[in-house]
């Protein structure tokens, strides 16, 4: 797996891929943290980074599923997975590799935004008010999102030989279970509406961005991950080609 990994994360710092993410990651990131009026941190007059954890998500929504699109879809296109699957590897050791790397590429766009943290926490009056702990949960929580997000794009890639038709089922896919039991929720009332909010993953980030970091929680985007890597491993197995 390792092989893998290491074979995919150098081919995404080997083209614009990488660099093109993370760059548009920061710059939208940046321009809603401190310049746009109506999010700005500066202009808001609290030392928090909720513009970042409610922006990123929106944003990870694209970026993720662009760099999921080319794992599996293009190694059919160009007639390599069949090499790719002649290797004395598992098909859980190849998905678990093409995965990580994303997932790692993905959360080296969030690094840099520390910067963010250490800026909100110079600049608070006094220095140093803002709540460490929801910041934490909050980056879990973002970690955790393009986990799910990773999962979900590695299986629209696997299924499909068009990289555009990977990244559209992907952001479709990111944006139902992101957003989509929520707003089915608002249609039901009482415990109802609540246990649908449940299935999906806005409820649980809400959650862990509060700083409150619930085994449940966790166990919801493990088992979200769980099932679209094994789903991933069922479409591999159909060798329908």
């Amino acid at each position: 797996m390792y092989s893998i990994l290491r074979k995919e994360f150098n081919a995404f710092l080997s083209s614009p891929v990488a660099y093109v993410v993370i760059g548009v990651f920061l710059v939208a990131t940046g321009l809603f943290v401190w310049v746009f009026p109506d999010s700005s941190v500066l202009d808001y007059g609290y030392a928090d980074l909720q513009t970042l954890f409610n922006t990123a998500p929106w944003i990870f929504l694209f970026l993720i599923p662009a760099i999921t699109m080319r794992t599996f879809a293009e190694e059919k296109k160009a007639g390599t997975i069949e090499l790719l699957l002649t290797r004395p590897l598992t098909d859980g050791q190849i998905i678990g590799g093409k995965y990580l790397a994303c997932l790692l590429l993905a959360l080296l766009a969030l690094v840099p935004t520390l910067l963010y943290y250490y800026s909100v926490y110079q600049l608070g009056n006094p220095e140093g008010n803002i709540d460490s702990a929801a910041t934490v949960g909050s980056y879990l929580g973002l970690g955790l999102l393009a986990a799910v997000f990773a999962a979900i794009g590695i299986f629209a890639s696997a299924i499909t030989r068009d990289q555009i038709i990977a990244f559209l089922v992907a952001v479709v896919g990111c944006f139902l279970v992101y957003t989509g039991f929520d707003s089915l929720a608002s249609v039901f009332e009482g415990s109802t509406a609540y246990y649908i909010s449940q299935l999906g993953i806005a409820a649980h980030y809400r959650d862990l961005s509060k700083g409150l970091i619930d085994s449940r929680d966790l166990l919801y985007f493990v088992s979200v991950i769980v099932a679209m890597l094994w789903a991933t491993r069922l479409a591999l197995r159909s060798r329908n080609w």
